[in-house]
């Protein structure tokens, strides 16, 4: 096997859900005679769910939702199977190209992650889509704005706020590849560092966990009451920007806004400040702010750019600003991706089969969808679980209850 290969078999023996799925597809064919199009931050877990959907019958057309997401190594043993376009450090317009190559191709269903390719679909091509899911809250957000504007014109399913998504992905796969990804980059001690995590969602509770883990002091920045109290009962430091930077040692994004960290803040910052993104876009860490406030910048270490300020004082950008978690990480850990992928298979499968009843608007994924994913979980990871007897049941579908 060549590296490709031997990521792609690795992230499979660990996806015990979608393999079950897959075997089930492979005797259904849900997909015969249909296009997917797909743009997933392109790795070995991502090649998983291609494959599966592949074995169900459906024509696949590939590329990644971010420049610096793809694996080179996956991209090459996929496109022996289906068409890949896409690879790792695309120029802006490389990027787009890679998107329409996709559309070319004429998907019936499409596959998107931060709604790039949705977008696309809606601003320059005028073709016929039966359905397509969304992976990520700012492609959620985007759909959300679309459909209330009334211009969506074809089905979408908000995989990200399936339960057996966000709950997991979200929160615990992104806290420990945000994590991962830092690591790798800086080979730096967590422990003891002063970290502060802009966004208390649940990708910014996740970080702010698995930092606490590791024996850093916390500090949350938040724009939402309610979550900035969240925070604080959970354990965590709640401040301004303005104050909580001033003793950062690591500054890490995941809100979806732009400009999170702008010019005030880095006059305001510490010597040798880090500054990490895990938001779907590179917007929350104004790059151009930082460069105009600066006199020279360089690379020092992979995917690590020194910026020297005027003033002498260096600050440091990890990844350029996009997902340090796949650009400087290997994305979020397979079991994980097992769960969110898994809904998204079983989720363009529900498109085809109801294609005549959807409308043009944003669906939640069924709730048995969720289920599904759920017990089949519960069977590989070993869970157990208990169930109301008849007595209990009755209990409970009763109002008049009590001593």
């Amino acid at each position: 096997m060549d590296a490709g290969e031997e990521k792609l078999y690795w992230a499979e023996s660990r996806m015990g859900i979608i393999s079950k799925i897959r075997k089930r597809f492979i005797d259904e064919m849900p997909f015969k005679n249909l296009k997917i199009g797909m743009a997933l931050h392109l790795e070995a877990k991502t090649g998983i769910l291609a494959k599966t959907l592949k074995a169900g019958g459906a024509d696949i057309s590939i590329t990644s939702c971010n420049p610096l997401t793809t694996d080179d190594d996956v991209a090459r043993a996929l496109s022996k199977e289906m068409k890949v376009y896409a690879k790792r450090g695309q120029s802006r317009e490389e990027y787009y190209e890679s998107l329409n190559k996709v559309l070319d191709n004429n998907p019936d269903i499409i596959i998107d992650d931060g709604g790039d390719l949705t977008t696309i679909l809606h601003k320059e091509r005028e073709m016929k889509i039966l359905g397509g899911n969304e992976e990520t809250t700012t492609g959620v957000q985007r759909l959300r704005i679309m459909e209330k504007e009334g211009v969506l014109r074809f089905p979408m399913f908000d995989v990200n706020d399936a339960q057996m998504k966000h709950l997991f992905d979200n929160r615990y796969g992104t806290g420990q590849s945000t994590l991962d990804g830092i690591m790798s980059t800086t080979n730096i001690l967590i422990a003891g560092k002063n970290i502060v995590v802009a966004g208390y969602g649940w990708c910014g509770k996740g970080i702010a966990l698995r930092m606490k883990g590791m024996g850093a002091r916390v500090t949350v920045t938040e724009v939402d009451p309610v979550k900035a109290v969240e925070a604080y009962m959970d354990g965590f430091y709640v401040k301004k920007m303005e104050d909580a930077i001033k003793d950062a040692d690591i500054v890490i994004t995941a809100t979806g806004m732009i400009d999170v960290v702008r010019e005030e803040h880095f006059k305001l910052a510490k010597d040798k400040c880090i500054f990490a993104n895990a938001g779907h876009f590179d917007v929350e860490i104004n790059k151009d702010h930082l460069l105009s406030l600066s006199k020279e910048k360089r690379t020092v270490r992979k995917y690590v750019d020194e910026y020297i300020l005027k003033d002498g004082k260096k600050l440091y950008l990890l990844g350029e600003g996009r997902l340090i978690n796949l650009v400087g990480g290997q994305g979020h850990p397979v079991e994980i991706m097992d769960l969110s992928f898994s809904i998204q298979a079983l989720t363009a499968e529900y498109i085809v089969m109801n294609q005549e009843k959807l409308e043009r608007k944003v669906y939640p994924v069924p709730k048995d969808i969720d289920i599904n994913v759920a017990n089949i979980s519960r069977e590989i990871f070993n869970i157990g679980l208990d169930e109301l007897n008849d007595k209990q049941k009755k209990y409970m579908e009763s109002w008049n209850f009590g001593t």
